[in-house]
């Protein structure tokens, strides 16, 4: 048992497993209303690997070419959490073929037989939803040519984890997880004989949630635009699922999904993937675009804030800024101290990234990825403009909270000067040193140049104190800052003009210049870019200005300019195999 676990979670478990055992003596299900259609899709890359045996699950790779998948080494319970959850069902249907669909069904059913009484750690809501929608998805595939016993099996398991469904819900965290319990509670009522009575209730409970968790302008409390992502994506399925039967989806349910879609719009970049805030990461290669086209809400990205992000769009070039304060500290479990970083992309290539979530990669890597280092904006030495402090419990699990963050966040945008112009400012750093970060960023029509400016101020009078007393405490050596612009692994750097330049190459072709002013010295330093779908971070590079703060305002300016467009006989559409193992 973790250590981490609360008594409450320990509760929690018992009590899905007293009722698992209870709904596996219920009235089975014999059959589906209509035959089910695959709505969930997977990637062939994954799919292959899985039938290859290598196991990539949750930051951790098993290699096992001949193992049950239930008969693995379990490194972690979030590698067995995803295992439950059946989403390596969509990868393997992606591929299709004999080897493929053989596994697929050997592993399904023996989970039945292995676990259907309520046994594992799959019988959470979340997990439950999350394994019957693909169950039902993929049901053509599971019982092609199987014989009649083991069809009884699988429809008498499912018609036991809807049932435990309709009592378990409420157990089920709110946010995500309790949006995949309702979809799947919602999803097997409509597929499964004799299950529609619970449909009512789970869209009375899904439409409360979109109350609670999306707010009027469709953002969350997390501000985590893949989670955004995934509860749009349930939305759409339930919905679609919904209308296939012939029911009406709830009209806060259909408002939801109306007030999401343009703030999804609003987080992606000129390569189709998200924004990588506050623990979210790019997202599956595909997903938000087949999410969007199924809601078929139509509409520009929004021009205002969008979740507390700024999107600036010209040219082949996106931006997209953090402008906004952290989550609150209840919500707060996976965010990151990334007031006004930015990330930028250049046609389907990756420019200046933030690090991304260390979650995979363990406690320490989580932590270094939160901090406000690891971001595209300025820091102070030794301190983020969110620090991580009080424990909390979220999900059953004790996490750390953000606190000390930015209590004013400014943000302005004017279309200027032949551009856009983003002026934002925090005062994350105002309590401790009596300074005010300000950031100017202002990308030409043509999205061929980006230039930006970073002001170090001491405002009033109290702040001016503060600052003098921690101007002291450093010898008089003044504040040192770093301005960090982590690049991606993609991209080929190096220092030029004696020093005074960093150019960098993308694979499309393009080449971008680096140029800085100001009292500050420029580096070219070592970094790591963190993906989930990786088994260990990914060397990259950043680009640094680093410098002291002596008066109580100090500027630095600088630029990031393309000086090589793509070349018009290459046609840059080959992307990196993000499921690569290594």
């Amino acid at each position: 048992m973790s250590n981490d676990e609360s008594w409450s979670a320990r509760k929690t478990r018992w009590l899905n497993r007293i009722h698992a055992r209870g709904a596996s003596l219920s009235r089975p299900a014999t059959a589906f209303t209509s035959t089910p259609e695959p709505r969930t899709i997977g990637t062939f890359a994954r799919g292959r690997q899985i039938t290859g045996g290598n196991f990539l699950f949750a930051g951790y790779l098993v290699q096992a070419p001949a193992t049950m998948i239930w008969e693995l080494p379990m490194p972690d319970t979030a590698f067995e959490g995803e295992l439950h959850g059946f989403t390596w069902l969509d990868d393997l249907a992606a591929v299709g073929d004999m080897h493929a669909t053989k596994r697929a069904q050997e592993w399904t059913h023996e989970w039945v037989r292995r676990f259907r009484r309520g046994g594992g750690p799959g019988w959470t809501p979340d997990l439950t939803g999350r394994r019957l929608i693909r169950w039902i998805n993929h049901a053509i595939l599971l019982l092609n040519g199987q014989e009649r016993h083991v069809s009884e099996a699988y429809f008498r398991s499912l018609a036991s984890q809807t049932i435990f469904l309709s009592r378990r819900w409420k157990a089920a965290s709110p946010g995500l997880p309790r949006f995949e319990a309702l979809t799947g509670l919602i999803y097997a009522g409509l597929a499964l004989s004799g299950m529609d009575r619970h449909v009512g209730t789970a869209m009375r409970a899904l439409a409360r949630e979109c109350t609670a968790e999306i707010d009027a302008e469709g953002g969350l409390t997390t501000r985590n635009p893949e989670e955004l992502l995934e509860i749009f994506t349930l939305l759409n399925w339930a919905a679609v699922a919904l209308q296939d039967a012939g029911r009406m989806p709830g009209e806060t349910h259909m408002q939801a999904i109306a007030s999401v879609a343009p703030v999804l719009r609003a987080l992606r970049h000129a390569d189709g993937g998200l924004a990588r805030f506050h623990g979210g990461g790019r997202g599956l290669e595909g997903r938000l675009d087949r999410a969007l086209a199924t809601a078929g809400v139509r509409g520009a990205p929004r021009h205002d804030l969008a979740m507390g992000y700024a999107r600036v769009a010209h040219g082949r070039t996106t931006m997209i800024i953090d402008a906004a304060p952290p989550p609150e500290p209840e919500s707060s479990a996976n965010a990151h101290a990334s007031t006004l970083a930015f990330e930028l992309t250049s046609g389907r290539r990756p420019l200046v990234v933030n690090c991304g979530s260390g979650a995979t990669f363990g406690k320490n890597w989580r932590r270094a990825g939160r901090a406000t280092p690891s971001h595209s904006t300025l820091g102070l030495d030794g301190y983020s403009s969110s620090r991580l402090g009080v424990a909390g419990v979220v999900s059953g699990r004790k996490a750390e909270l953000l606190v000390d963050a930015p209590t004013e966040v400014r943000f302005e945008r004017d279309e200027v000067e032949g551009g856009t112009r983003i002026v934002s400012g925090h005062n994350g750093y105002k309590v401790s040193h009596g300074l005010t970060h300000v950031r100017t960023l202002h990308i030409g029509f043509e999205g061929r140049e980006l230039r930006g400016e970073d002001v170090l101020l001491a405002l009033s009078s109290t702040d001016k104190r503060l600052f003098d007393t921690a101007f002291d405490k450093s010898k008089f050596a003044g504040i040192a800052f770093a301005i960090r612009f982590h690049l991606h692994p993609d991209v080929d750097a190096r220092v030029d003009m004696n020093g005074s330049a960093i150019s960098m190459a993308l694979k499309s072709g393009e080449i971008w210049v680096f140029r800085h002013e100001g009292p500050v010295e420029l580096a070219l330093e070592s970094s790591v870019f963190l993906e989930k779908s990786r088994l260990s971070p990914r060397a990259t590079k950043q680009i640094v200005l680093s410098g002291s703060a002596m008066e109580y305002a100090t500027r630095v300016s600088w630029s990031l300019a393309k000086a090589q467009d793509t070349p018009t006989a290459l046609r840059d559409y080959v992307k990196e195999d993000e499921l690569a193992v290594e």
